[in-house]
């Protein structure tokens, strides 16, 4: 007995989606709006578009058969996001493999401790920074521009050359 499905089963079988992989999942995504028309009544729009996922995929699993998933892993905005899909669904429009990474897991579920640590890393990092807004940037001119400097000149560049090399230091 054969199905009829919109989708190609034996394309999607042969990808062979592995742990690993980074791959591009573009699904087609429905949305619909609510509103009044010029009759006032109730209306439903419906509007239809391509909208693409990019990540790591963490596991696969039940292989090929009917009813396989594959999870991916992305970070968007800071925050990590993951997606199960079904392998053979049809609101999936294509499935592209990005990258292959050799990986000795069969589920990199370790991944999400490991970005988490990252992050937490970058902002323990971020907090011993002592940056300030208020800072004043003080432009020192070449000694030719302005003459020879007298004293009280010399000592006021020296502190704005150790003014800059500190602000330097702090900006990252």
């Amino acid at each position: 007995m054969r199905v009829i499905t919109p989708v190609n089963i034996d394309g999607r079988a042969k990808l062979g989606i592995r742990s690993g992989d980074t791959v591009r999942v573009v699904q087609n995504i429905i949305e619909l709006k609510k509103g009044r028309g010029t009759d006032k009544k109730e209306k439903t729009v419906k509007t239809a578009r391509k909208q693409a996922f990019e990540g790591l995929v963490l596991a696969v699993k039940h292989g090929r058969e009917a009813g396989a998933t594959f999870t991916v892993r992305a970070t968007l905005s800071g925050v990590g996001v993951e997606k199960t899909f079904p392998l053979y669904s049809p609101v999936i429009d294509s499935i592209e493999i990005v990258k292959r990474s050799k990986v000795r897991r069969a589920k990199l579920y370790f991944i999400r401790e490991k970005a988490a640590k990252a992050v937490r890393r970058q902002l323990r990092n971020a907090r011993m920074m002592n940056v300030k807004s208020d800072e004043e940037i003080v432009v020192v001119a070449p000694i030719s521009e302005v003459g020879a400097p007298t004293e009280e000149g010399r000592a006021s560049m020296d502190s704005a050359r150790h003014d800059s090399a500190e602000s330097e230091k702090v900006v990252v």
